[in-house]
């Protein structure tokens, strides 16, 4: 069976690429999930956070926004010493952060998912790449969402973990042409 490139080595990355990445998601709890993993992993692997997984959702009270946004300082500081997530000041303190601006982009468009659509007209974008080499960092899309996200107030959201935003939760569907997700995922997003 055929898997893009990436999705080649830990039995963790396989299992998401097969089931999840890449899937249109419309569920708010999800994207604040992948909002937050995605700004976790900047400098590190993602089979490292994909390993982390089940304690950020514990750590993070299962990505309810209002829950995190309300974490008080003592629960900052224990945070920064729980193993089972990534203990960077800056990166604990984003994902609170990021769920208060999470919550008033919420009250702005009705759903976080209502507002992170529109960047590609509600429509996922059907690459064709062929090669993970292909594949590009950024796009001029996620360059406006990086911007948007951050005058509203949103860290850890540049263009490139914008793009891997885009690409977990289906915005683009970046599967390689010759793997067997991709057909799959195409579908899905057609409604099929």
């Amino acid at each position: 069976m055929k898997r893009c490139a990436w999705a080649d080595g830990h039995p963790l990355d396989v299992e998401y690429h097969d089931t999840e990445w890449g899937v249109p998601s419309h569920d708010d709890v999800h994207l604040f999930e992948m909002l937050t993993l995605e700004g976790a992993q900047a400098g590190l692997s993602w089979t490292t956070i994909l390993k982390k997984r089940v304690g950020y959702r514990r750590a993070f009270a299962g990505f309810d926004p209002k829950k995190v946004s309300r974490f008080s300082a003592t629960k900052r500081e224990r945070l920064l010493d729980d193993p089972s997530i990534v203990r960077n000041r800056l990166k604990v303190e984003s994902t609170i952060n990021n769920a208060k601006a999470f919550l008033k982009v919420q009250k702005e468009f009705g759903s976080f998912s209502g507002y992170l659509w529109q960047f590609v007209d509600e429509t996922p974008q059907q690459n064709r790449w062929k090669s993970l080499d292909e594949i590009p960092a950024e796009t001029a899309e996620s360059r406006l969402l990086s911007k948007d996200l951050k005058r509203r107030g949103f860290r850890f959201v540049g263009p490139t973990i914008g793009y891997a935003l885009m690409q977990a939760v289906g915005l683009v569907n970046d599967h390689e042409v010759g793997c067997f997700r991709y057909k799959e995922v195409a579908a899905m997003r057609q409604g099929e």
